[in-house]
């Protein structure tokens, strides 16, 4: 079933970028993302309300909290730059860049989480980070 949801992930992000990409024309970048950002805002907390996650948010520990936090700090920031990128870029160059994360999230989770990186994780990422610039030099 996970598939099914990162694809779907998949399908989304790159709609995401196409509707950026028309929608901040002419706009500044911190304003379309504040937009975005209270659409997601009302959209998320709809969901987790709808669903019966919120009748476990007392159950978050201070490092739930911060961690969670910090996500959103990191998340606001990718939007304002990716969207910045868009405004400048191609959408086929701005997206391929934006998906090195992958690589790069294989790397951090190795040094902070400690979790173990195989072969095939490795050829994986070097492809990603291969093909990402395949698809941005002109």
């Amino acid at each position: 079933m996970w598939v099914i949801y990162a694809l779907l992930s998949a399908l989304f992000a790159s709609l995401t970028a196409i509707f950026a990409k028309v929608g901040i024309k002419g706009v500044d970048t911190d304003l379309a993302t504040a937009i975005r950002t209270v659409v997601i805002l009302i959209l998320a907390w709809s969901i987790a309300f709808f669903r019966g996650g919120t009748s476990t948010i007392h159950t978050l520990s201070k490092q739930n909290l911060l961690f969670l936090v910090l996500s959103g700090i990191a998340t606001g920031l990718s939007w304002i730059f990716y969207f910045k990128a868009l405004q400048l870029g191609n959408v086929s160059q701005v997206a391929p860049i934006d998906k090195l994360s992958v690589a790069l999230t294989i790397v951090l989770a190795f040094i902070f989480l400690k979790e173990p990186v195989t072969m095939k994780e490795i050829l994986g990422a070097g492809l990603i980070i291969g093909g990402t610039m395949v698809l941005i030099i002109k």
